[in-house]
């Protein structure tokens, strides 16, 4: 296989944790094999860049994706980067929040950017 980047798109979390477990364990199999890949946090899914917040998603199914907040530390400690939407800083407040392990604030120009040399997965 060619040498494939890719950006995981994440607009869910409180209203789907079981969408965000199942893309989030997907990129931790492929980063198994080595493939280049980051998030892009937008919408409700920016709250996962907020520290602790995965850790409140327990009404996910059990058994069938490990916990959202289990993932993220498994991403980082892969080197994952968690890109948060600019826009929707203020608006879920981030900016009065710790934000997660490698993960850093920015614009929507940023994600157009990378969608020019990435294949996108929007979950």
């Amino acid at each position: 296989m060619e040498n494939k980047k890719f950006v995981f798109i994440i607009t869910h979390s409180y209203d789907n944790p079981d969408v965000v477990a199942g893309a989030m364990q997907l990129a931790a199999n492929m980063k198994a094999f080595d493939m280049e890949l980051d998030f892009f946090f937008m919408d409700k899914g920016v709250l996962l860049a907020k520290k602790g917040f995965a850790a409140t998603l327990t009404w996910q199914k059990k058994d069938e994706f490990s916990p959202v907040d289990e993932l993220l530390k498994t991403l980082a400690d892969f080197g994952v980067k968690f890109y948060i939407c600019a826009s929707c800083v203020k608006h879920y407040e981030l900016d009065k929040a710790e934000l997660i392990e490698n993960s850093e604030v920015k614009p929507g120009s940023f994600l157009a950017e990378m969608l020019g040399d990435r294949q996108s997965l929007t979950f």
